[in-house]
């Protein structure tokens, strides 16, 4: 079984990297959830990227704020897929610079960057990932983007007859 582990800066990224963890649990997805500070705990941060991938991992989830550099350190050391989750945070600039942080990484240390507070959306993409090698986990992914196409389905048929 496929497990994620989702790291954020502060318990004050939890309400943002939620949606991440709720979502991968949809997907009956183990996930483990740690706070890993790149600025105040390094050694945790080195220990933690160098052996995720020994700990059963197959993604990473990084969710940062401010300074954001949880997922480009996570990415330099550790050889699984990376997602990067910025986050608006209080000490933020319009959370601009949490995304150009994680955006912005050198070539060879790739983070794969979804939008400002886009942790669901980081969330569904690892199953993606999980997905492409694990039919179970692909056919809930089907299943899930089916919903969506008839949610919008349903909500125009609602407009029409509202519109009548």
């Amino acid at each position: 079984m496929s497990k994620v582990a989702i790291v954020m800066g502060s318990t004050s990224d939890l309400p943002v990297m939620q949606e991440a963890i709720d979502i991968l649990k949809g997907f009956d997805i183990e996930v483990d959830v740690d706070i890993v500070s790149a600025h105040r705990t390094p050694e945790k941060l080195f220990d933690f990227s160098k052996n995720a991938h020994k700990n059963g991992y197959s993604v990473i989830i990084a969710g940062a704020g401010g300074a954001a550099h949880l997922p480009g350190m996570v990415a330099s050391m550790s050889p699984l897929p990376v997602i990067g989750v910025p986050v608006k945070s209080s000490n933020s600039i319009d959370g601009w610079d949490s995304i150009l942080s994680i955006l912005q990484m050198p070539g060879g240390v790739p983070v794969a960057t979804v939008a400002l507070n886009g942790a669901k959306n980081a969330g569904i993409l690892a199953a993606q990932i999980i997905g492409s090698s694990d039919k179970c986990v692909l056919d809930k992914i089907i299943f899930y983007k089916e919903g969506l196409k008839q949610k919008v389905i349903d909500g125009a048929e609602e407009m029409k007859k509202r519109k009548n």
